[in-house]
C-alpha cells in the first residue's frame, strides 16, 4: 500500500511515516494543501491520511477537490478536531474514516488496511490464491499451510499481485507501490523481488507477461 500523508507537524509526520513503514506501508508525506494537490495530480495512492488544519487552508478543501474530480481514493481524516460536528462535517464532505489525535499507530494502520480492502471490494482481510495465503495485518504468508519468510518489499509485491491475481502488473506500477519519492530505485529491483518470490514459493508462482509485466500463476 502506498499512502499519502498530509500533516504539517514535522515531528508527528516523521513518527507516522516511521510507524506505517514498519507496518509494511510506503508513505509519502507533504505538509500543505498545495503540495497535497500536486502529489495527487502526479502519482497514484492507495489511501490518503489528511489533517484538517494546514498552513494554507483546510484539509476539507483538498477532500472537496478530490471528490469533485471523481477521485475515489479512500481518505482518512487525522485531526485534533474530534468533536462530533467536526466528524460529521468531514464524513459528509466525502471522507471514508476519521481518527482523532492522539491516536494509536497500530489502529491507524488497521483502519488504512480496512479502507483499501473495502475499496477493492474484498470482505475478508486474507488474500488466497492457489496454495498461497497472505495476511496483511500479520504480514504473514503461508504456502500449503507452511510459513514463508519474506522481506517487507517482497511481501508488498506479492500482496499487490494477489489483490488482483489475473491482472498484469507493470514494472513501473510495482515500483510506484514500493518506493516513495525520496527512495532511489535501481533498474533491476523489481526483477530481484520477483526472483526471490519464485525461489521462496514456486518457480511457476509468478508469470512474466513479456513486454507487459507480472501476474500470479499458482497451480492449485
Amino acid at each position: 500500500m502506498r499512502i499519502l500523508l498530509v500533516e504539517d507537524d514535522p515531528v508527528l509526520a516523521d513518527g507516522v511515516r516511521a510507524g506505517l513503514t514498519l507496518a509494511g506501508l510506503t508513505v509519502d508525506a507533504v505538509s500543505t494543501c498545495a503540495d497535497a494537490q500536486a502529489a495527487l495530480a502526479s502519482a497514484t495512492f492507495d489511501a490518503l491520511v489528511l489533517d484538517l488544519m494546514l498552513p494554507d487552508g483546510s484539509g476539507l478543501d483538498v477532500l472537496a477537490g478530490m471528490r469533485a474530480a471523481a477521485d475515489r481514493t479512500p481518505v482518512l481524516l487525522l485531526t485534533a478536531l474530534d468533536d462530533a460536528p467536526d466528524r460529521v462535517r468531514g464524513l459528509d464532505a466525502g471522507a471514508d474514516d476519521y481518527l482523532g489525535k492522539p491516536f494509536d499507530l497500530d489502529e491507524l494502520a488497521a483502519r488504512l488496511r480496512a479502507l483499501v480492502r473495502r475499496g477493492g471490494g474484498r470482505a475478508t482481510p486474507l488474500l488466497r490464491y492457489g496454495a498461497v495465503e497472505l495476511d496483511p495485518a500479520l504480514r504473514a504468508v503461508r504456502l500449503e499451510g507452511q510459513p514463508v519468510t519474506l522481506s517487507r518489499r517482497e511481501f508488498a509485491v506479492l500482496a499487490m499481485l494477489m489483490e488482483r491475481p489475473g491482472v498484469v502488473r507493470a514494472k513501473a506500477e510495482i515500483e510506484d507501490r514500493l518506493y516513495g519519492w525520496q527512495e532511489e530505485v535501481e533498474s533491476n529491483t523489481v526483477e530481484v523481488h520477483i526472483h526471490n518470490l519464485r525461489t521462496k514459493l514456486r518457480r511457476d508462482a509468478i508469470e512474466t507477461v513479456r513486454g507487459l509485466g507480472y501476474r500470479m500463476r499458482i497451480v492449485p
